[in-house]
């Protein structure tokens, strides 16, 4: 499953409005586990959509369930469920009478059962009411599923745990003309007529599964279909099913679909299994896609995209999240997780398959430096604040609260660590064993590394310790040169800062890969001291094992620099005292892509931090000289590759810089980021304007690496010609509004119109909401654009969009595009001095947890970091978290990240 930003909400039904929470759930312990007492061999699924004259759905399940071997005799058997209400159970046939069971708002718990038995199940269920899009729900007429992690005991009373694997047989009933496409896991075996204007149809998985992966759909949709040739010749129908007017706008996901299996057969050996492969797409869905077994259901935000409609960026995000969720059909299907501390199991490795796909699709070096954006922006502030845990958490008190950056994210960086570690050939031979050893199997982290061992042979022991400490290691670094031995040594000493209930850390494996970069520009081929590894290569990766370790190099010319932790090999903050010319020098001539764009970061970050300085001291903030001459030596219309060249002239986020400060001052930061911003452009506005003009390209959209490096760089170009209001700057960013051919350009114009307070900024707003009003994603980029404008009314107009028709506070897409985007996207406002910022996002947090408690968790995580910031607005934000917590009813999702955040 994808998550958003960072990759389930609880809902009630039958139940009055003002008791629907439920007590807050204890804490779970990983050291708690235990197999299964009872395992489910079959279950054979029937619901009755709007079965009932109320309109409720009728659930009959039908269980198959044998005693495991060693469990206790006289164990009863407990099923999981919550906003269920129970209309029938009968035991080998037999109805049981109330003294049989105990029933209370978690659970169903038989007391007395043989070893052997059919157990039969009667619920109904209201999906028009669950307003929390987990469970079985009903959104813009059509019926659809998220189980994952625990929505299926919102449908029936089920051991609802991963490790419960048993084949499903799944039964639909609904009206034919309200439902006439009926789907669910595996391969549709019956379909046909029923009374009274309905039909069914009957889908058989042959694999065994556990109950999150389950999916059903049913609606009125349409579907696009093309065929798809394994490598062994099989024939797989794919097909992606949208609402009938989206159509249009499958075929960059289809292509994306079939580009996915193709590279899975060639670069894992893994070829698809069913004779069906299905995507749904919706516009009411609470994560990015969900994995469920031949049936993917989609936020249509990941699916739909055409020339007109999605930016080059959308046009990226459908094809990596079309391959995750494919790619998942194997890690995380086939071979799923134990239990949930293990989640990153399937998540982590997903993560890197994807991320791997997309490197081999386009620019290696830029999708690199996009992932470890992603990683900074989110996965380091989580490492460091109140909800820091491992990837493979000890205890939580809601689960749907762990998928977050530190599972996915960080995950991902812990098998690319392990690949680095074997070597590719290494690395494909332990991913082979992994998937013969545990096909069909609910398996754990240790089984994933032990494959990785078995198939090195080597020792993995304190490697493990990524996955069981949580925090960002910290990298010292020092260069010592005897010209006479011409011997470089590089002594490397690391720390992990104390996190919550680990003070100390013994030390981390970490994979260090290294390049020394003459005074020329070019690479040193190392030569390590003797009984080292790497000799003859430019670039080594060092093991670092201990507290502090020296690694020398001979034959060393004098004036090298070190280019430290090349394409990122390791999820870790390296420090080494470059200067600025240090940086500016590697970000001319490193020829690893992404230490060439991390040395700008660092200048930049320098510079900005510089800059807030000066004001600190009573000085007027000035743009330091090196970083000025490094971006006018950098902006070239010529570059080899556009897009890299745009990400080393792009300057670093609000939250890297952040990152960077022991106190934030978050309004400093913009003020010095902006007058940074206007710097570049006052003093390099004449190359600014002959790259923009250079790169208008042709009329014809085309997403190509060639074609999305232009847009990229020559929209950055516009963003810095318009960093102040200027006629100029209008008429520029107007022009390109009007005469764009493409969404990424149009948008990019827009973004820079909305800043500015004028008439024609405000007519650029409403030509684009004439244009394109009856499209929802496109009009969810219309919201975020104007929520994380840095305006002087930007609460205001924030306000004012809430109020809008095509808003929703029930659609997580329009709640992420207005009040997501203001949180996270708009710093200044969000974080105003009168806290008027900080009011409003804890009002929403409270009127979305009656309805949606993931969304609102989610968005809570904007108060998590409020002790680094200064005490003015530590005090603020308190404030909020304390009004959120003290509501009644809160939910167990918000109740977790806010209560953590105040006591840590």
């Amino acid at each position: 499953m994808l998550a958003f930003e960072p990759r389930k909400p609880q809902w009630r039904n039958y139940v009055p409005q003002a008791a629907q929470q439920v007590a807050s759930t204890k804490t779970v312990y990983r050291s708690d586990y235990r197999p299964p007492g009872f395992l489910i061999e079959r279950i054979a699924l029937t619901l009755r959509l709007a079965g009932d004259a109320d309109g409720a759905t009728q659930v009959n399940s039908r269980l198959s369930v044998r005693r495991a071997p060693g469990a206790s005799v006289d164990a009863p058997l407990r099923l999981d469920g919550r906003a269920l209400q129970l209309v029938g159970l009968r035991l080998n046939g037999r109805v049981l009478d109330a003294a049989a069971y105990r029933q209370d708002d978690r659970s169903l718990t038989l007391l007395r059962v043989p070893d052997r038995f059919t157990l039969e199940i009667d619920t109904r269920i209201d999906p028009a009411a669950n307003t929390s899009l987990e469970g079985l729900y009903l959104a813009d007429g059509t019926y659809l599923t998220q189980c994952e992690a625990e929505g299926f005991r919102k449908i029936t009373y089920y051991p609802d745990r991963p490790d419960i694997m048993a084949r499903f047989t799944t039964r639909i009933e609904a009206d034919a003309r309200a439902c006439p496409v009926l789907l669910s896991n595996g391969n549709c075996v019956a379909m046909g007529p029923l009374p009274e204007g309905r039909h069914f149809a009957v889908w058989e998985d042959p694999f065994p599964k556990p109950s999150y992966l389950f999916a059903m759909v049913a609606g009125d949709l349409a579907y696009r279909q093309a065929d798809y040739v394994t490598g062994s010749g099989r024939r797989v129908d794919c097909r992606i099913y949208v609402e009938h007017d989206n159509l249009n706008r499958c075929e960059h996901a289809m292509r994306s679909l079939h580009a996915a299996m193709a590279w899975d057969e060639r670069v894992y050996g893994r070829e698809y299994d069913l004779d069906i492969y299905m995507i749904v797409a919706t516009n009411s869905f609470n994560m990015g896609a969900m994995e469920n077994k031949g049936l993917n259901i989609f936020n249509a935000k990941y699916v739909l995209a055409s020339m007109d409609t999605a930016t080059d960026a959308e046009f990226a995000a459908v094809e990596s999240v079309i391959a995750h969720e494919y790619f998942h059909n194997w890690t995380g299907n086939r071979i799923t997780c134990r239990d949930w501390f293990q989640l990153s199991l399937k998540e982590g490795f997903t993560v890197f398959r994807d991320q791997q796909f997309s490197a081999d699709s386009h620019s290696p070096d830029v999708k690199r430096i996009d992932d470890v954006r992603v990683l900074r922006a989110a996965q380091f502030p989580e490492d460091s604040g109140p909800m820091a845990h491992p990837v493979r958490p000890d205890a939580y008190e809601e689960i749907n609260n762990f998928y977050t950056a530190t599972v996915y994210n960080k995950g991902a960086e812990i098998v690319r660590m392990q690949r680095n570690l074997l070597g590719e050939q290494g690395f494909r031979a332990a991913t082979d064993q992994y998937f013969e050893r545990h096909d069909g199997q609910a398996v754990t982290t240790d089984d994933f590394v032990r494959c990785m061992e078995d198939a090195s042979g080597r020792d993995l022991t304190q490697f493990r310790h990524w996955y069981a400490q949580a925090g960002t290691p910290q990298v010292e670094a020092r260069a010592e040169y005897h010209a006479a031995q011409r011997r470089y040594r590089l002594t490397c000493t690391q720390h992990c800062p104390a996190t919550p209930g680990q003070p100390e850390k013994p030390p981390f494996h970490i994979p260090l890969a290294v390049g020394l970069v003459d005074a020329q520009g070019g690479d040193v081929v190392l030569k390590p001291a003797a009984g080292a590894a790497g000799h003859g290569a430019t670039t080594q990766v060092l093991e670092l094992t201990q507290a502090s370790q020296s690694f020398d190099f001979l034959d060393v010319p004098a004036g090298v620099r070190p280019s430290l932790l090349r394409g990122f090999s390791a999820p870790v903050k390296v420090n080494f005292d470059y200067s600025e010319d240090d940086l500016a020098f590697l970000m001319a001539h490193d020829s690893d892509g992404f230490n060439c764009w991390d040395a700008a970061q660092q200048l930049g970050a320098r510079a900005i931090l510089g800059m807030l300085a000066q004001r600190a001291r009573g000085q007027a903030m000035v743009a330091p000289r090196p970083l000025l001459q490094a971006f006018a030596t950098a902006l070239v219309p010529d570059a080899p590759d556009q897009s890299l060249q745009a990400e080393v002239l792009t300057l670093p986020a609000i939250r890297y810089l952040a990152e960077c400060m022991d106190t934030v001052d978050m309004l400093g930061l913009c003020d010095a980021r902006d007058a940074m911003q206007r710097a570049i452009r006052q003093t390099l506005r004449e190359p600014l304007q002959a790259v923009y003009a250079a790169n208008a390209g042709a009329a014809d959209y085309a997403w190509t690496p060639a074609e999305t490096g232009r847009r990229r760089l020559r929209n950055l170009c516009l963003a810095y010609l318009c960093a102040e209001f200027s006629d100029e700057s209008l008429a520029l960013a107007a022009a390109q509004f009007a005469t764009a051919t493409n969404m990424t350009d149009r948008l990019a114009a827009l973004r820079c119109l909305v800043r500015f307070d004028h008439a024609d900024a405000d007519a650029a707003v409403e030509a684009f909401y004439q244009r394109w009003r009856n499209d929802t994603l496109v009009l969810d980029n219309w919201f975020a654009v104007q929520a994380s404008a840095d305006r002087a009314d930007a609460l205001a107009r924030v306000r004012a969009l809430e109020t809008h028709a095509a808003f929703s506070l029930r659609n997580p897409n329009k709640v992420r595009a207005v009040i997501g985007a203001f949180a996270a996207a708009n710093p200044r406002h969000f974080h105003a001095a009168d806290g008027s910022g900080y009011r409003y996002l804890a009002d929403k947090i409270i009127a979305l947890d009656a309805l949606n408690p993931q969304i609102a968790a989610r968005l809570s995580g904007n108060f998590t970091d409020w002790r680094r910031h200064g005490p003015a607005s530590r005090a603020l934000m308190r404030a909020q978290m304390e009004r959120i917590l003290a509501r009644s009813g809160l939910s167990d999702h918000t109740a977790e990240v806010i209560g953590k955040s105040l006591k840590t």
